[in-house]
């Protein structure tokens, strides 16, 4: 206790110190300099010292492009209500054709097989049929006929043997047709004139250009009128068929955008059918969405997820879903390009998502933002030390 200083002695201490400080040219009363942070942060920043201003970073055109970092100008669009389901591929009926044989025949040789591309009139298979045969033969004797009858003339030719070869020859080129020969194979079998061309031998021709889907048979095989030997389809514009329950389905009109998601892509697509009987098991009702596969990615039998936009719809700023993120603090963001390359974040409001789009409030229209790559640019802020979220 004999060591504590007096109350006296600390007033004494304070004046000395004070007539030095003064005798040295400083006040102690008067405060720091305004920009001196180390004592008071600026007005404005907040507690980890950053200014009031949101925080941004610039991206060389190198970064953007490695990135796969591009920019978009947000419009206001119409958002319809989201209608979600599993989905399966399918062939599209209106782009694809089966091919077979109209009378018994024998599979002679297969010019084509399961994968290939093929053209439209492109032979598929060659077959062998005795009715065939037939038919060649009466169309090759009635067409000899009707030039004999032409070359003889109406003087000659009395009006009834005249009509009566006629006949004959459009019922035998008629019969040919019918059993399988195109205009241009029977065309071709007339000018030869030859009758040891009728062997009954034909092929059969694609109708469309596609991709050969199903080749079930083997050369040689005996094959009866309507075995399905080949199917041919367009697989650059598939169907999707989603089930949905009717109160979901009366939500939905023909022609309603939709999204379908393969893996972690979507692919644009339409309402395109819509059956009016439910499916006896499931009690829902069949939907077909009309979408294109022009890089061959969809494959009938696979399944996906749709959302469809239903007929009650929204207007506001709609964005991809991949532009918007969850900040530190858990609030969606966006990032706006405020100068070439250079970006900050935005807080935004969801109100709404339909498969990869959202309707957001909280950014004036015409406004440029990161529509893909917010990802690498908000990891990119998060690296430089910036907080990668807007106060």
């Amino acid at each position: 206790m004999k060591n504590l200083p007096t109350m006296a002695g600390l007033l004494g201490l304070a004046l000395h110190l004070n007539i030095v400080l003064a005798a040295e040219g400083h006040t102690p009363s008067e405060p720091p300099a305004s920009g001196d942070e180390r004592t008071h942060p600026a007005p404005g920043a907040d507690e980890h010292g950053h200014g009031g201003e949101a925080p941004d970073i610039e991206l060389s055109d190198a970064q953007r492009e490695m990135a796969g970092v591009e920019t978009m100008v947000v419009e206001r669009r119409m958002l319809g209500e989201a209608i979600t389901a599993p989905g399966e591929v399918i062939l599209n009926a209106y782009h694809t054709s089966k091919v077979t044989p109209r009378i018994p025949a024998q599979v002679i040789a297969r010019h084509v097989r399961l994968g290939d591309h093929v053209r439209k009139g492109e032979p598929l298979v060659t077959l062998s049929s005795v009715e065939m045969a037939e038919a060649q033969g009466a169309l090759m004797e009635a067409n000899a006929e009707l030039r004999r009858v032409k070359r003889l003339g109406r003087q000659v030719v009395s009006e009834k043997r005249y009509v009566a070869a006629q006949i004959a020859w459009q019922q035998a080129y008629a019969r040919v047709s019918a059993y399988g020969m195109t205009k241009k194979q029977i065309d071709s079998l007339i000018r030869t004139g030859d009758a040891s061309r009728a062997t009954g031998e034909f092929q059969l021709l694609s109708f469309q250009d596609g991709t050969v889907i199903s080749d079930d048979f083997v050369v040689g095989e005996l094959v009866e009128p309507g075995h399905l030997l080949m199917e041919i389809s367009d697989e650059s514009v598939l169907w999707v068929e989603a089930r949905l329950t009717p109160d979901s389905a009366a939500r939905v009109t023909l022609g309603s955008p939709a999204r379908i998601q393969v893996g972690d892509r979507w692919l644009d697509g339409k309402v395109v059918q819509a059956r009016h009987t439910l499916d006896e098991t499931t009690r829902t009702l069949a939907l077909h969405l009309e979408v294109a596969n022009p890089d061959d990615s969809l494959h009938p039998g696979q399944f996906v997820n749709v959302v469809i936009e239903g007929k009650e719809k929204r207007e506001g700023i709609v964005v991809p879903v991949a532009a918007v993120l969850r900040s530190p603090d858990g609030d969606w963001q966006l990032f706006v390009e405020t100068a070439p390359g250079r970006f900050e974040p935005q807080e935004v409001k969801v109100l709404a998502t339909a498969g990869d789009r959202m309707l957001i409030e909280g950014i004036a229209e015409g406004t440029t933002i990161v529509g893909e790559g917010a990802f690498f640019v908000q990891s990119q802020m998060a690296k430089g030390g910036f907080d990668p979220h807007n106060h």
